[in-house]
């Protein structure tokens, strides 16, 4: 390979690295919304239960609003805490209170989430919200 070839090519490369790990820190971010307090809490799930057999699944879809920066920090460093904690609750509400022949009640739902939501953060000041709840049933 001829000299100037070789330095040719290495000038290419070291220019080319730069603006490649640029492009890298500029990939799109899928935002939920454009809320600064809005923390997302991925979809839970939990088993519906009829006559001692499962029955179908409900999935609730929620997110928190923190308008209060402390809290809002505080409830993102919590979020495997408050993530359990809603799961381990709808666990039991779906298992005890969800019956197949009837919609649950979206308003117990929402209430449930916001008491487990203010004991976990040991205070009040984040907003529980309700994007879904739908059931799947088995039969």
């Amino acid at each position: 390979m001829r000299p100037g070839l070789t330095v040719l090519i290495a000038a290419f490369v070291v220019l080319m690295v730069p603006a490649r790990a640029d492009d890298d820190k500029k990939q799109a971010v899928h935002k939920v919304t454009q809320s600064k307090s809005y923390l997302m809490v991925d979809p839970i799930y939990a088993t519906i239960v009829a006559n001692d057999h499962p029955a179908g699944l409900l999935m609730i879809g929620v997110g928190i609003d923190v308008p209060d920066p402390a809290l809002y920090a505080e409830a993102d460093h919590a979020m495997p805490v408050l993530r359990d904690a809603y799961v381990r609750n709808l666990m039991a509400f779906a298992a005890t209170q969800v019956r197949t022949f009837r919609q649950p009640d979206v308003t117990v739902i929402a209430s449930r989430l916001q008491a487990v939501t203010d004991r976990a953060l040991g205070r009040k000041g984040a907003r529980v919200l309700l994007a879904q709840v739908a059931m799947r049933l088995t039969k």
